[in-house]
């Protein structure tokens, strides 16, 4: 199983991570509720959906780094507006359709930013995981910008 899971990207394992604990954290508030079980399929719809975001977020990013500036630029546009427009499009459907609440899943979908925030909380899970992260050197440059 751990090497299955250190073959993940690193970064996308933490965001992954974060974004799993802050469903468990919400699915407890939406136990209080009249209607929990709307609110929870909600929820994880929009957990589901984020994860999915996250992947993407990752997989285009790691695609777009290989391509020429301009052609970089013009990917990841093209690819955060499919992500977003996915985005509303389950958040529609569940609207629409009333099989769930759809402001729980935009609470899901949202938790892609609260993940962010709790990376230096994740980080410690994937170093307890991954190990220490070998970084190479860093590369210094002149201060006073002659050596151009």
């Amino acid at each position: 199983m751990k090497e299955k899971i250190t073959g993940i990207n690193r970064t996308l394992f933490e965001l992954e991570t974060g974004i799993l604990i802050f469903g468990v954290i919400c699915q407890f508030f939406a136990l209080a509720v009249k209607d929990h079980g709307g609110y929870s399929l909600g929820l994880w719809a929009g957990i589901v959906t984020a994860m999915a975001g996250a992947f993407h977020m990752w997989w285009s990013l790691d695609r777009a780094l290989d391509l020429p500036q301009k052609d970089a630029v013009r990917s990841m546009s093209v690819h955060n507006i499919i992500r977003y427009l996915v985005f509303v499009l389950v958040v529609g459907a569940i609207a629409v359709t009333k099989i769930a609440n759809p402001l729980s899943a935009f609470l899901g979908i949202m938790s892609i930013k609260a993940a962010a925030y709790m990376q230096p909380f994740t980080r410690k899970i994937s170093l307890r995981i991954y190990g220490e992260e070998v970084l190479p050197p860093i590369i210094e440059e002149p201060a006073n910008g002659q050596d151009r």
